[in-house]
């Protein structure tokens, strides 16, 4: 099963103002990196879904939003990573948000 298309083009929306986005086909779906670092995107397996990279420092907040969930892409827990239901997301504002929460973790890790 492909990504959802149409998911991936509201995240492309979301970081329009960015000169530094590259995406990368990665975890079976879309990634979209910034400034060499992943931040967030959309899988194959959960269609629906958004995986955020929060950050070990970000994540407690992250996990205690309505709609989210570890993610265990491998089986295993991935520390500092999420996924969001589409429920947490509906909206342009709240996907941004997210997309924003992927952005600033990325912009708090050193340069590549």
């Amino acid at each position: 099963m492909a990504y959802d298309e149409e998911l991936a083009q509201r995240i492309r929306e979301a970081l329009t103002d960015r000169d530094d986005v590259v995406e990368k086909k990665m975890f079976g779906g879309l990634c979209f990196m910034v400034s060499g670092h992943m931040t967030c995107g959309v899988m194959s397996d959960r269609y629906d879904d958004i995986m955020v990279r929060v950050g070990k420092d970000g994540f407690g907040d992250a996990i205690a939003q309505p709609n989210t969930r570890e993610m265990d892409f491998t089986g295993r827990s991935m520390k500092g990573m999420v996924y969001v239901e589409p429920a947490g997301f509906e909206s342009d504002a709240d996907l941004a948000a997210w997309v924003a929460r992927g952005v600033a973790n990325a912009e708090s890790l050193p340069p590549k």
